[in-house]
């Protein structure tokens, strides 16, 4: 559905996305759910409201994730 979406990590370094990056994500796919660049007024608060929540659950995501074997591929890279 959302292809252009940018990855915002790479499988082994979750603390790499930073805080515009996912709020960007979150714009891309609340503007293709919707079906809509840019709100019109009238849709203005709710269109923003739905951004921060996708950010928000994007965050949360990538702050959970368990990648194995990730302590391996950073001392490799130190």
């Amino acid at each position: 559905m959302c292809r252009s979406i940018k990855t915002l990590r790479p499988p082994a370094l979750p603390e790499e996305a930073t805080e515009d990056e996912v709020r960007a994500a979150a714009l891309q796919y609340v503007r293709k759910v919707s079906g809509f660049r840019a709100p019109a007024e009238h849709n203005r608060e709710v269109f923003e409201r739905a951004v921060e929540a996708v950010a928000a659950a994007t965050a949360e995501l990538l702050d959970g994730l368990e990648v194995r074997g990730a302590s391996r591929a950073a001392a490799a890279r130190a």
